[in-house]
């Protein structure tokens, strides 16, 4: 008797089900996230002087010890000078500031808009940039180092500021700025707050989601190509035959040979695409 009350109860259900959800017995519905098979991983948290998530990938500058200090290249006196006295003008035997120095008149030669050029918007970007990986190196040697950390921040703030200014009224300069200085421009997120399981769950089943859609999107764009296909090779079969009784009955045509020669192509490049 139990068991023919649980079959009953079990039959009610299914029934509710067919009305529900229209016709289908059993929908095997996903009850949980485990359900879809994805897996979330915490980010890792990178600091903001990181390299990565200020844009800095490197300047496209050489310095080598032999080449001499700021402004001592033009000199007529140390081109008449003995090699000894060349040699100690050269950044191999001067401050470290020196071959800091010399890089960063070399940025800025890449984009300043004259000669005289020293305050415009681009050399000052070229010129912090020229610091701030400077000091993203130096760091990494100090790490514990908390005075420089902070004027590194507010250094990669600043340098936002005057790109987004140049972003805003230039983009097209803008745009060749970051290609100069090889630089990835990262805005400030539009809803800033901390990472949280429960929403990147949201946004991974979300794109979850749409990804099996769109593979069934391309299964049935695939499967409309090849019915193109026949439709096409039948459709030039067909204006093939029309055009030639009417040419043999003497009647007036209504079929041209440009018709025909459009889906032609039409079936070649069908054929192209899903070769």
């Amino acid at each position: 008797m139990n068991s023919i009350v649980s079959c009953c109860k079990l039959l009610g259900a299914k029934a509710s089900n067919v009305h529900v959800f229209g016709g289908y017995l059993s929908r095997g519905m996903a009850k949980t996230i485990d359900d879809y098979k994805i897996k979330w991983v915490r980010p890792v948290k990178l600091p903001s002087i990181d390299p990565r998530q200020s844009g800095d990938l490197g300047l496209n500058v050489s310095v080598k010890p032999t080449d001499m200090k700021v402004f001592y290249d033009k000199s007529k006196e140390l081109q008449d000078a003995d090699e000894i006295v060349k040699k100690m003008f050269t950044l191999e035997f001067q401050p470290r500031r020196e071959t800091k120095n010399l890089e960063r008149e070399k940025v800025i030669a890449l984009v300043k808009r004259h000669i005289c050029d020293r305050n415009s918007a681009e050399v000052r970007i070229a010129a912090m940039t020229t610091e701030i990986q400077y000091l993203q190196r130096h760091i990494a040697e100090q790490r514990k180092n908390v005075k420089l950390r902070v004027f590194l921040k507010e250094l990669i703030d600043k340098r936002k500021k005057f790109l987004k200014y140049i972003r805003r009224w230039d983009y097209k300069r803008f745009e060749w700025l970051l290609e100069r200085l090889n630089l990835i421009y990262i805005p400030q997120p539009k809803i800033p707050g901390r990472v949280s399981r429960k929403d990147a769950l949201r946004q991974l089943t979300k794109n979850y989601c749409d990804n099996i859609i769109q593979q069934k999107l391309n299964i049935f764009k695939a499967q409309l190509k090849e019915r193109q296909k026949v439709f096409f090779a039948q459709k030039i079969k067909n204006l093939e035959y029309i055009l030639a009784e009417e040419q043999k009955y003497g009647l007036k045509p209504t079929v041209s040979a440009k018709q025909i020669n459009n889906a032609r192509k039409k079936l070649e490049e069908i054929l192209k695409e899903t070769a």
